[in-house]
């Protein structure tokens, strides 16, 4: 069925001008016919049945009959919310307080008592079912249909029913589809200002994302508004009860779970701690926290309040009237009586006093009518939505008619109306509301198959952004880079910029890593130290030193695992340790080792935590250990990668998913110490055999991942000696025909080709090189070697070689690369473009971001 045209409310004051009493579906509809009245009025002119039977203003009944049953009884909370909705619900659509005794499965004590109960309290509901309208008046009644049965009950015999909507269809203007959230509130305040605030309406989701943009968009601008937050959506409300809640949490709570309460009542939160147990921490934000913690069960509610009030230096009166009306105030903290609290604000609304002028901030699912000259509806999805009451005693086919005529009213509210929708959201189509699919003729999916306006991202127009003072001074250029930065740069520009411009909290991981490479560093200066002192209290200082980060559930298993990694490092070190450091130069003592100052020994060995710093190649970094002169060895606690994953994770043409430079940047450099020498880099993945270690037959080599660098190109390479000894390795026919073939011959034949760039094994073979050197290799060997599947296996044996390790042409381009990046880097620092979310390879590896939450989605 069409969307039918609701009649204007200037019209329908004209239908029901000569009424003595109009009776309406909703209040807003009510309020606006009376704004229309042109003649004087004694009493009541129009107006909802429940306003009519009540008197004054409606009230949240469910909570007033809430706060009444709490305090007479001593059922649970959350089954006299349950009754009371349930009742109250079962009344208003069959009309009879007892009609819910009629439904045994919905019957208990708590039921029957409330219901016993509610006899007595003057609800909204108990005025209806005693009200009646007399006869004697002339009634007319707006949108008959849109009313339940207890409303109806009110309504004399005789009274004129009232159509809200015309005869014919209403044309809805078109769909504005915006690309994100972000956009859609951008467009919002382009649109309104404080002068004409009183002018606008914004109907919305309330429990939805647009509403918190909204509000915070318009308090920005200084655009009044009201119908917005709550009283449970009060910041000091919201923290004095999380606060209660942090107190019951245990012993694992951390700085940052608290970082909203401390910053409301005065505190800094240092980024750093958000990760450390709040009880490790100093300062005296999480001393104050621990203090109040330690109290609470010595306080009541009001006691409790009172002491937040006092900190946060703010008055919260009306949350202490509150706690007055639940009959808590002076009840002692408990983790049960906190539990009440927070249950009783999330599931009914306590009024707020508004100052009612600016924007009025409409709920899409408990609106049906807006009066005010300009509405915007945002949003229009399937929250829109309401969720049929699955109740017996509600006609469910009557009650989506009543959502459906309040949805058509309302998208009609206004004189000028604008729909600001998304289309898809996480590239997954937006489902519009479910009512517009019942009431268009059109087949669609999304608002773009309607008729519909695309808007794509374009500049704010109401401000220029942050202020811009020039400075006098010229950016300084980024002389050297690290893995850690280059590896972020690559994956995304933007989250580099945040990584530079933001703190980051001290997490677990990083404690523990570098406990293990202070260990590491301490056991190559002193090796007998460590053999003389006991492994358990190694294990005891590491636990303490990160117990700030952990559970004390967790405390075996990391005992064990520090153990482990303990041991394994000595292991490797007694056994593959650096013999000589005669081959460096003294080390500059970079940073500091927690096993030196537990020891109260020094680490001066220049084989170990090496820092080096390249202005010229723009590299920097600190090399774990210096294993041998051509040797470079670096810890992980990580999982182990292949050779191969080592070798494409430094790819820049182009670059990896997850980039990952470390052994490319420091082979680099390296290169430039030891010129024209081949050189190695291992990752020792200590914990890797841990398994292992616990069955028993642990091989330390599994823990190692190395790669080489050859300082030759990689053709060069294909025909050395070295490639050769490796095809004769190889699969048994390369080795049969290699062995046949001889090196002499081998490097006749490889000298003048060139191995194609490709690594695709399909391409390869399919190459000029693979038909060259095939067709020669078949001609200098014996008949009865399988020359063709030998040259075969040998190009994939050499690809293979490629893959895990590096030449020449790689780090030569990855020189160019850095300086490519660099000057790209300090480009961007000087304002000349802005820093993509996006990277060189696309969008970012986003579980390898470290600040995703201000990385804007559509945003490259």
């Amino acid at each position: 069925m069409p969307i039918r045209r609701a009649k204007a409310v200037d019209s329908l004051y004209a239908e029901v001008a000569e009424y003595d009493l109009v009776v309406t579906p909703d209040a807003a509809l009510a309020s606006a016919i009376n704004r229309r009245l042109d003649r004087p009025q004694f009493g009541t002119f129009a107006t909802t049945p429940r306003r009519l039977a009540a008197g004054r203003r409606e009230q949240a009944e469910d909570r007033l009959a809430f706060l009444e049953l709490v305090e007479r009884t001593d059922h649970d909370w959350t089954a006299v919310a349950y009754a009371v909705g349930n009742v109250l619900q079962c009344w208003e659509h069959r009309g009879s307080l007892d009609a819910i005794l009629s439904y045994d499965a919905y019957v208990d004590d708590v039921t029957r008592d409330v219901v016993e109960r509610m006899r007595t309290l003057r609800t909204t509901s108990k005025r209806l079912s005693e009200y009646a309208i007399d006869d004697d008046r002339s009634v007319a009644v707006v949108g008959y249909d849109q009313l339940t049965a207890l409303e109806r009950s009110v309504l004399p015999d005789a009274f004129d029913r009232v159509d809200p909507f015309a005869d014919d269809a209403f044309d809805h203007p078109p769909f504005h589809v915006f690309e994100s959230t972000t956009d859609i509130v951008g467009a919002l305040l382009d649109a309104v200002s404080a002068g004409d605030a009183d002018r606008v309406a914004v109907v919305l989701d309330a429990g939805s994302r647009y509403s918190s943009l909204v509000e915070s968009a318009l308090e920005a601008a200084d655009v009044p508004f009201y119908g917005g937050p709550g009283f449970a959506d009060d910041p000091h409300h919201r923290a004095f009860v999380r606060l209660l809640r942090l107190c019951f949490r245990g012993p694992e709570t951390t700085v940052g779970d608290a970082a909203s309460i401390l910053t409301r009542a005065g505190f800094d939160a240092p980024i750093a701690d958000r990760d450390r147990h709040l009880a490790a921490a100093d300062g005296p934000g999480p001393e104050w926290l621990r203090a109040f913690r330690d109290a609470v069960e010595d306080r009541s509610f009001a006691e409790a309040l009172g002491a937040y009030e006092r900190e946060a230096g703010v008055d919260l009166t009306r949350f202490d009237e509150e706690l007055r009306r639940l009959g808590i105030a002076d009840d002692p903290v408990t983790a049960e009586g906190v539990d009440r609290l927070a249950f009783y604000l999330r599931t009914y609304e306590v009024p707020v006093d508004r100052e009612n002028e600016g924007v009025l901030l409409a709920d899409a699912k408990s609106s049906a009518y807006v009066d005010r000259p300009v509405v915007f509806h945002l949003g229009m999805d399937e929250a829109w939505t309401h969720s049929a009451p699955q109740r017996p005693w509600v006609d469910t086919e009557a009650q989506f008619e009543r959502y459906v005529g309040g949805f058509q009213r309302l998208l009609q509210s206004g004189d000028s109306r604008y729909y600001l929708v998304r289309d898809a959201a996480g590239g997954e189509p937006i489902t519009p509301c479910l009512y517009l699919g019942d009431l268009l003729d059109e087949e669609f999916e999304r608002f773009s198959d309607l008729d519909s306006v695309v808007h794509r991202r374009r500049p704010r127009s109401t401000g220029t952004g942050f202020d811009r003072r020039p400075t006098g001074t010229d950016p300084e250029p980024v002389e050297s880079v690290s893995q850690s930065a280059l590896n972020s740069y690559v994956n995304s520009p933007r989250d580099y910029l945040f990584g530079r411009l933001l703190d980051a909290p001290d997490q677990e991981r990083f404690v523990e890593g570098n406990l293990f490479h202070d260990f590491a560093e301490f056991y190559v200066n002193h090796p007998d130290a460590v053999a003389a002192a006991d492994t358990d209290e190694l294990v005891d200082a590491m636990l303490a030193e990160a117990e700030a980060f952990f559970s004390a559930a967790d405390e075996p298993l990391r005992r064990r695992t520090y153990r482990i990694g303990l041991e394994l490092i000595a292991e490797y070190l007694d056994a593959e340790g650096p013999e000589s450091d005669d081959f460096l130069t003294a080390a500059s003592g970079w940073g500091t080792n927690f096993f030196a100052e537990h020891f109260d020994e020094p680490v001066d060995s220049p084989l170990t935590e090496r820092w080096f710093e390249d202005d010229a190649l723009g590299l920097k970094g600190k090399i774990d250990l210096v294993r041998a002169p051509t040797h470079l060895l670096d810890y992980k606690s990580g999982r182990k990668k292949r050779a191969s994953q080592v070798v494409g994770g430094a790819a820049v043409d182009p670059p990896a998913d997850a980039p990952n430079f470390q052994a490319a940047l420091y082979l680099t450099y390296y290169r430039t110490v030891r010129p024209d020498e081949r050189l190695e880099f291992t990752f020792f993945h200590f914990l890797e055999p841990m398994d292992d270690v616990i069955a028993g037959d642990a091989d330390i080599d599994d823990a190692l991942t190395t790669v080489t660098y050859h300082p030759c190109s990689f053709d060069e390479y294909v025909g050395s000696r070295e490639a050769y000894d490796r095809l004769l390795d190889g699969y048994t026919d390369c080795r049969e025909t290699f062995d046949d073939l001889g090196f002499a011959a081998y490097e006749a034949i490889v000298s003048p080709l060139t191995f194609p760039e490709t690594t695709d094994r399909d391409e390869l073979r399919d190459s000029a090189f693979a038909e060259s050197f095939t067709a020669a290799v078949d001609a200098e060997t014996a008949a009865d070697v399988d020359a063709e599947k030998g040259a075969d296996q040998a190009i994939r044996e050499l690809n293979g070689a490629r893959k895990r390790a590096f030449f020449r042409e790689d780090l030569d381009a990855f020189e160019s690369f850095v300086d490519e990046r660099l000057d790209e880097l300090d480009a961007r620092r000087a304002g000349e473009e802005r820093f993509p979310v996006d990277g060189l390879a696309g969008e970012p590896n986003y579980r390898r971001v470290d600040n995703r939450d201000l990385l804007l989605e559509g945003d490259r």
